[in-house]
């Protein structure tokens, strides 16, 4: 029996050519890519001018035209959908898109494609939150959408959700300094160290559970379960101040539904001023209990606001969960932002299964 040597396997083992990778292509076809139909639904060349508006200098500011080309706006564009799609690190992205035919071909890459660096994608990540355009891609997507006939329909559910980041290991006094708006007096000398600090995260408490890093504050549509508009602050700020950002003229319907934490005469006011009927919860008082007719009430509230929950569950169940790994709020709000902007472009994925023509 022949004993075979390591260097006779690069002799005999073909490379793979054309039609293998197209029959791995098929078979993921086969078990429905979802990446396929993200893809084939999403106008991407529509971003283009607004990406590269930011990606790329001027004719007049650049330096030369030597060097190696910058990769594609829409290219890194997709590559950061991908990102928060799955919820991947920068290095986990360089990583996949080698590793991974269905990013590869979502990408439109090749075998010997030149692939994003983890630097490059955290540099064009950077260009788009220093700009604070990731909510202007998101407004044009839902431009999109609404031309594609999912307008806003049936009311505005309004809710929250904490947006965990790494911990800070500060001591009280740094804290109460950061709190205040000040930078810790022994962090002044020490560059590296401040760095890495997150001076815009917040703590803040929900259900007896103390939690770390922001808020993304949403308004969903009843009918169609899209993101319609976004808020990112600190994990402190309380929902109910969020609404301002909020709350959208051209929805069909005129109910707002919120949980209990939103309800207050000040803000049943400012709804009824825009002409909106209030769905939120009631709630108790001390010594006052809700009734039984104030708990039915509820509950029928519940099963219609129980949709924003499942856009939340999305994102944390099917999407790989919403840590935010970059440090400030301006990151933050790409990230986040970035991460409502997929959950839609998923979405109408799922809505154009269940009726390829709304009305």
């Amino acid at each position: 029996m022949r004993q075979w040597a390591f260097g006779d396997l690069g002799c005999d083992m073909a490379q793979m050519g054309f039609f293998d990778l197209s029959d791995r292509y098929a078979s993921l076809d086969a078990k429905k890519d979802p990446l396929v139909e993200i893809d084939a639904i999403v106008p991407w060349e529509e971003f283009r001018p607004v990406l590269e508006g930011v990606w790329r200098k001027p004719e007049g500011e650049r330096k030369s035209r030597a060097g190696r080309k910058p990769m594609d706006a829409v290219v890194m564009f997709k590559t950061l959908v991908l990102g928060a799609l799955y919820n991947l690190s920068d290095d986990q992205i360089e990583y996949q898109v080698r590793d991974r035919l269905s990013f590869m071909r979502f990408l439109g890459l090749g075998l010997e494609g030149r692939v994003p660096d983890a630097k490059t994608v955290w540099l064009y990540r950077e260009a788009l939150a220093q700009a604070g355009v990731v909510e202007a891609l998101f407004k044009q997507f839902d431009g999109y959408l609404a031309r594609q006939g999912y307008i806003a329909r049936g009311g505005q559910i309004l809710d929250a959700s904490i947006v965990p980041v790494p911990k800070n290991r500060n001591t009280r006094e740094e804290n109460e300094a950061i709190k205040a708006g000040e930078v810790p007096q022994d962090w002044a000398d020490k560059p590296a160290r401040r760095s890495q600090k997150d001076l815009d995260a917040r703590w803040t408490k929900k259900n007896g559970k103390s939690h770390y890093g922001y808020k993304n504050h949403v308004n969903v549509d009843r009918r169609h379960k899209l993101i319609r508009r976004y808020h990112v602050s600190d994990a402190a700020l309380h929902d109910s101040q969020a609404v301002d950002h909020l709350l959208m003229r051209g929805n069909t319907g005129s109910g707002v539904w919120a949980d209990a934490a939103y309800r207050s005469e000040e803000m049943e006011a400012r709804l009824r001023a825009r002409k909106l009927r209030s769905r939120i919860h009631r709630k108790g008082r001390r010594g006052k209990p809700l009734g039984e007719q104030g708990k039915a009430s509820n509950r029928t509230k519940s099963s219609i606001r129980v949709r924003v929950e499942h856009v939340f569950g999305a994102q944390t169940n099917d999407m790989g969960g919403t840590l935010v790994r970059t440090i400030g709020l301006l990151r933050a709000k790409a990230k986040v932002g970035m991460k409502n902007l997929a959950y839609n472009m998923r979405r109408l994925v799922q809505l154009r299964r269940l009726n390829p023509c709304p009305a």
